[in-house]
């Protein structure tokens, strides 16, 4: 289980824009690294719009956001195209970085059990190094959580 003062697990990614994104491309950067279930859902449209509307903020504190889900990339292009994102978004098709970030666990829905993306963002330091998560997130509030964590 990852905590903080632990290095974040480096990983190399497809982004929304076709290019290989990895953490070290942010060095001397903070890195808001969001992960999410699902491109469309209502919660993660909340979410992805609230850093939208707020990622001002997050660059004045030299701080990139990148939201990182199971989906395709092509599906992230409709995503990003459809609510205006104007940050980073990863396909993890494989599910390995998620697992790296020990995200991808077991949940429930009305009695049934399947795998999927606990909503889990970690905030990483110009090192690399893990300086805070925020564990099962609830969306409304968390943006103003982040903001003051940095």
């Amino acid at each position: 289980m990852l905590k903080p003062g632990d290095k974040a697990p480096d990983f190399v990614l497809t982004s929304d824009a076709g290019e290989e994104i990895s953490l070290k491309d942010y060095k001397g950067k903070k890195v808001v690294l969001y992960f999410y279930p699902k491109d469309m859902t209502s919660g993660c449209t909340q979410e992805a719009c609230d850093f939208r509307d707020n990622i001002k903020k997050f660059e004045k504190k030299n701080t990139v956001v990148i939201g990182v889900s199971p989906d395709d990339t092509k599906s992230h292009v409709k995503f990003r195209d459809k609510y205006e994102l104007p940050f980073t978004l990863l396909s993890d098709e494989s599910k390995k970085m998620l697992e790296d970030y020990g995200v991808w666990q077991e949940k429930s829905m009305y009695g049934r059990k399947y795998m999927g993306v606990v909503r889990t963002t970690f905030l990483i330091d110009e090192k690399g190094r893990i300086e805070k998560i925020f564990e099962k997130v609830k969306v409304p509030g968390h943006i103003e959580d982040l903001l003051d964590s940095l």
